[in-house]
Parts: C-alpha cells; sequence; structure tokens
C-alpha cells in the first residue's frame, strides 16, 4: 500500500481505506481500535480515535473534542456497568493523544524529517469466530501511507518492512514480558472486551437486511441505473458486471446513503449508448453485503422502470405501471438522504491503534514502540 508522499488527499483518504478494509466474514466478528495523529495536517484533528465493532463505529475522539463519545445509541448501556467509562476512556485517550506527538517526532527523526506533513496510523484488535471459538488478534502501524511495523501472534514476533523499523522490532522482539502481555490480550482481553460490545449491540450488530433492487432510467439516451434501497449495514457494495467480470469503464457509482428508517441506500450508472442489443442478457446488476450475501438483477429490458413516453402519448413497452411514481420516489428519496446524510455524518475520519478500553491503556504500546 503506497501514497504519493506529500499528497494530502490521498494520505487522508488512506484514514479511510483503513475503515473498509478486512470486511467480517459470516461467524466471525471484529473489534478494532483505530488512532491517527498527523502533523501541519490543514483542518484535520492532529489525532483522532476510532473504535469499531463488526465495522460499525461505536466510539469517537478527537484532539478537537477531547473527549470520548459514543456513536451508538446503545453504546450508553456500558455505564451501567462502568460507571465512569466514558470519564476513564477520555482520560486515556487524552494521554495517546500527547504521546503521538512524540511518537511523530520520533519518526521524523528516523526518517531524517524536520518538517511537513506526516502522519502516524495504528490499527490493532482481535477476531474472533462465535462458531469455532477461534479468536485472532492483530497490531499494524503506518507512516506517511506506508507500512511500518507489525505484529505476528502466531509467531510472536515484529516485521519490519523499512529499514527504519527494524531497531524497534529487536527491542520488542526481546522484551519478553510484553510478549507475554500480547499474548494476554489478543487472546483474552480483547475478546472479552468484543462480547462485551456484541452483548450490547444486541441485534442492532447482528441485524442484516438485503435490499430490493431495480433497473431505472429517465430517457432512452440516459444512463441506466440499478438502484438497491432497504439494506443493512452499510458495509457493502452495488456494481455492474458483464458475464462473470466487474465493470469499471462506462460505470459511474453513487455513495450509501441513509434512508427514514435507519436501512441505506446506493445506485450506479452504467452508460448504455455502446451496448449491442444482442449482449444485454450478459449484464447484470449485483449487491453484495458484507458477509457475503447477494442479490443480483440480470439486464432486462422488460425491468426497465422509466418515465418517458412513446411518441403516441403512451408508456414503452416494459415500463413498469408505477414507473413514474417510482422514479419520482427515487429522485425524492435521494434528495432526502444526501440532506440528512450531510447534516448527520460524523466529524472527522478514522484510523488506528492499540488503546484499549481495560486497564492497560494504548499510550503504553505507541510509546514502547518508538522509543
Amino acid at each position: 500500500m503506497r501514497i504519493k508522499p506529500g499528497s494530502v488527499t490521498m494520505k487522508l483518504l488512506l484514514v479511510l481505506f483503513l475503515l473498509v478494509i478486512s470486511r467480517a466474514a459470516a461467524g466471525k466478528h471484529s473489534l478494532k481500535y483505530f488512532f491517527t495523529s498527523s502533523s501541519e495536517v490543514p483542518k484535520f484533528p492532529e489525532f483522532v480515535a476510532v473504535y469499531l465493532v463488526n465495522e460499525v463505529q461505536i466510539i469517537h475522539y478527537d484532539s478537537n473534542t477531547r473527549r470520548a463519545e459514543p456513536k451508538q445509541d446503545w453504546m450508553n448501556k456500558i455505564t451501567e456497568d462502568d460507571p465512569t467509562f466514558w470519564d476513564d476512556e477520555t482520560e486515556r485517550l487524552k494521554l495517546n493523544q500527547q504521546t503521538s506527538k512524540v511518537n511523530i517526532k520520533i519518526l521524523k527523526q528516523r526518517f531524517n524529517q524536520t518538517g511537513g506533513l506526516h502522519i502516524v496510523q495504528v490499527m490493532y484488535g482481535c477476531d474472533w469466530d462465535d462458531k469455532t471459538d477461534e479468536v485472532n488478534g492483530f497490531e499494524q502501524y503506518g507512516y506517511d501511507g506506508e507500512d511500518f511495523l507489525s505484529y505476528d501472534l502466531k509467531t510472536e514476533t515484529w516485521i519490519a518492512p523499512r529499514p527504519q523499523a527494524v531497531t524497534t522490532k529487536l527491542r520488542l522482539d526481546n522484551n519478553k514480558s510484553y510478549q507475554t502481555y500480547l499474548k494476554y490480550y489478543f487472546t483474552q482481553e480483547c475478546p472479552e472486551w468484543l462480547k462485551k460490545f456484541l452483548n450490547y449491540g444486541g441485534s442492532s450488530l447482528m441485524r442484516k437486511d438485503l435490499p430490493s433492487v431495480s433497473l431505472l432510467q429517465k430517457t432512452p439516451s440516459s444512463p441506466l441505473t440499478c438502484h438497491a434501497t432497504g439494506f443493512y449495514p452499510d458495509r457493502a457494495d452495488l456494481f455492474w458486471k458483464k458475464d462473470e467480470e466487474e465493470l469499471h469503464e462506462d460505470v459511474v457509482k453513487g455513495e450509501i446513503l441513509p434512508n427514514h428508517d435507519g436501512s441505506f441506500q446506493m445506485s450506479v450508472d452504467l452508460d448504455l449508448s455502446a451496448l449491442k442489443d444482442e449482449d444485454w442478457g450478459r449484464y447484470s446488476c449485483v449487491f453484495h453485503l458484507a458477509g457475503g450475501q447477494e442479490v443480483s438483477k440480470r439486464l432486462d429490458k422488460r425491468d426497465i422502470r422509466t418515465n418517458w413516453k412513446t411518441n403516441d402519448g403512451g408508456f414503452p413497452t416494459g415500463a413498469a405501471a408505477g414507473g413514474v411514481v417510482a422514479a419520482l420516489l427515487l429522485l425524492t428519496g435521494c434528495i432526502i438522504g444526501l440532506i440528512v446524510y450531510k447534516k448527520n455524518r460524523p466529524q472527522g475520519s478514522s484510523s488506528t491503534s492499540k488503546s484499549d478500553t481495560s486497564s492497560s491503556s494504548g499510550e503504553e504500546a505507541m510509546q514502547s514502540m518508538l522509543t
């Protein structure tokens, strides 16, 4: 994973990229902690922390708000068991924020840098399979868009893909007490927190709804829109494919937008101008939900909903009786969804590290990695 050095946009896109990788498979659950530390990035917090369960954001903290906050209503249940949880977590993250500044200074020295835009990212956490009870832990560090250091739980060793990380790797590999702690954390403590969060989240985290998929077209010369609505969660993809190959040319993908009922919608357009009549049956629109469930709709002129009229004033053969209503509802729904999304989307994005919600906080791991 390489990002062009000095590119603010690409580096911040990497933050978003780290949030969408490693989709959990069916039966598997994940708890991930992301920390992002930055220097001289305009209009971006110097420190951002995000916690995810099954890729759903549950906690957010940044150096502007300086407060750990729940991102799901059900996370407030945690104070029933731990009344000081939010205060304690806030203090731990404040310490991580201070440590992050030291980390960037150390890495600048390692790379013989004096100033400029730089980003340190850390991701750690664990997976748990509720069918086999198998657990796995992971910890990864990145600097300026490139891998810097990672931990292999199976071999209990650190991997240093860059020469500047070798010193840290050797020191950590020789720290047997820390290795013992990591093994305990990844195999015992982290899975316990994951199960606790899953218990708080209940049906919300387990919910999976497949969408209804429709083919829509304004006029015969307009792109064909494949629209999926009513799915949950928002960890999903919608794409066109020809035969069994996904299409990337002549395709425009829209954003995932929220519906009023808490579900989501998205669309993807296909340019039909170069499509031959005999090839229509080779195209299909595929919706893929995290966990492997899919809905596929083959391209068929009879299934296209439209509101354009033929020369005689009637609707074309194959247009659904509710085509006009469907198109208007789609337009209205997208406008409303966009307004809701822009009003409610989280301010700040996420990325990476090792600050657990237990007695051992993440700043300890960050310090031990870089010093």
